[in-house]
């Protein structure tokens, strides 16, 4: 097996991850390894934009407060301080990147308002903030001598040794050899896991590797039970699923069902701007209720001109799937979107394993508590990533001698056409009984399903060996283990967790509790 040293290994190359890198590559040798290419990300997809206070008329506290109701008294108040208290300057920082944000004439930001906002304070870049960031973000990347990018490098597991995590171990597709890297300080900034779910806004890549990998390393995890879905995805048999950013609702559309009507007065005061969880359970009921397979968001009789400036990826993409979004309303359906738990951190992104840091949607730093608001997700990743780099050259400094005890891997060289299939029946298991509206006895079923499929997956390993395919299902089970043991552990109704049977919020229950559970499961 090939051996491999650096300083600083970053696993992942989103938002988190490429900014973390800037920053660490100012006083060590950093390495990004990403199993697609460079840039290739949930930040690439994220529409919205990042929320900061820039208008006079709203305030510190007003963010605070909004990202606290939200979180559904599920927020860790102190990290939540963090990243709004430091929201403008990180977004400052990115302007000074030459990331091109939206901007009035007079040179202020253009400011959108999203669901559970209470303001508008969303800085954005049109509706392809994410693809912006991470574009203006990759380009730096590539021009400091200080780091080298591995692509097409899929890590498969941490090297971890007296709960020191030393490295990690990788697949190098083109070679097809097994790559073991050697580092001080290891960056987990993986991502999320949208493809859990047979309905979701991720790409192909959000597997759940960074959650899995933790998790067989020891890492403490939590919150896994509360995945956000976000409410209005494109609808249409033939179409690919595609966000409709909620900035489109803070414009002015409204949900509405097929005779044109709204609903969402029945759900919540702020109606179609209600949090992410009301809106797509409302959703939901109302399909069920009516028995129809969508709803709509209505932007007819809008200013065309406008919704192009404004909206132009939305509008074009509607298009080319037949439909004119200011005369024709919105086919849409919730999707999975975000996990708002995950390897819990500190505030400076330290895990429970020495020398191992988690930063972007695969930590859980408590920001986002039961449900998250709106565009809070690449600001949590860009302070957090500051944070642990700061964090980092001090660990650098005391951290000259580390173990690097070596591992083997064995790879299986040969394409397994069923894991194709078992991966379509763990999106669509997960997606009937563990998603929106969840129950124990479905829960239950999920489970036991999930088990079997995960030790006859192991066994086939343990006689084949690793390929990415294999690690990457593996994975996916992983992950969706997690979700459903944290959903049946939390017997009650909080944030992105709704169950029928337990419809109430309780008191007794907290993260820790559930994490502790999840850190010890097998």
């Amino acid at each position: 097996m090939k051996q491999y040293e650096t300083e600083v290994l970053v696993i992942g190359s989103g938002i988190a991850g490429l900014f973390y890198s800037i920053h660490c590559a100012q006083f060590a040798r950093v390495t990004i390894i990403t199993k697609g290419t460079i840039g290739e990300s949930n930040t690439m997809y994220a529409q919205g934009g990042i929320a900061a206070v820039f208008d006079m008329a709203d305030s510190i506290e007003n963010h605070i407060r909004d990202t606290l109701v939200a979180g559904d008294d599920l927020c860790n108040e102190e990290a939540v301080h963090q990243i709004v208290q430091n929201a403008r300057r990180v977004i400052l920082e990115l302007d000074a990147l030459r990331v091109d944000f939206d901007k009035r004439l007079s040179g202020s930001f253009d400011l959108h308002r999203e669901g559970g906002h209470s303001h508008a304070r969303v800085v954005h870049s049109t509706d392809a903030t994410g693809k912006e960031v991470e574009t203006a973000l990759v380009k730096q990347v590539r021009a400091i001598p200080n780091i080298t990018i591995l692509e097409g490098c899929f890590a498969i597991d941490l090297c971890v040794n007296d709960n020191t995590c030393t490295g990690a171990i990788a697949i190098e597709k083109s070679a097809l050899e097994a790559l073991q890297i050697h580092a001080k300080v290891v960056m987990l900034a993986s991502g999320g896991a949208g493809q859990v779910y047979e309905m979701n806004t991720n790409p192909s890549i959000a597997t759940g590797d960074g959650f899995a990998m933790a998790h067989r390393a020891g890492a403490v995890i939590s919150n896994m039970e509360f995945v956000q879905f976000h409410p209005t995805t494109l609808y249409g048999p033939s179409n690919p699923v595609f966000l409709i950013t909620e900035a489109l609702r803070g414009f002015g559309a409204e949900l509405k069902n097929e005779n044109g009507e709204t609903f969402m007065e029945k759900y919540h005061p702020l109606k179609s701007l209600a949090p992410r969880d009301v809106v797509s359970r409302a959703i939901v009921n109302e399909m069920e209720k009516r028995n129809v397979p969508c709803v709509y968001l209505d932007v007819t009789g809008f200013n065309k001109t406008e919704i192009q400036t404004h909206f132009p990826t939305i509008y074009s993409r509607c298009k080319d799937a037949g439909i004119d979004i200011v005369r024709t309303m919105i086919p849409v359906v919730p999707a999975a979107h975000y996990m708002c738990g995950g390897v819990v951190t500190d505030l400076n992104g330290r895990t429970s394993i020495g020398n191992l840091y988690a930063c972007g949607e695969v930590s859980c730093t408590g920001v986002h508590g039961a449900n998250r608001l709106a565009s809070n997700s690449l600001l949590e990743g860009l302070v957090f990533a500051e944070n642990a780099a700061v964090d980092t050259k001090s660990r650098l400094e005391s951290n000259s001698h580390l173990l690097h005890p070596l591992y083997f891997v064995a790879l299986d060289l040969e394409e397994d056409v069923n894991l194709a299939y078992i991966k379509s029946y763990l999106q669509q298991l997960m997606w009937r009984f563990a998603g929106i509206v969840r129950n124990g006895t479905e829960l239950n079923y999920c489970h036991d399903e999930l088990k079997q499929l995960h030790q006859k997956l192991s066994s086939k390993i343990s006689l084949y060996g690793n390929s990415v395919a294999s690690n990457e299902l593996l994975n996916l089970i992983e992950t969706s283990l997690m979700i459903v043991r944290g959903s049946l552990l939390r017997e009650e109704s909080r944030g992105c967790q709704y169950r029928t049977d337990f419809p109430l919020k309780s008191d007794l229950l907290t993260f820790q509790d559930i994490s502790e559970h999840l850190s010890l499961s097998a």
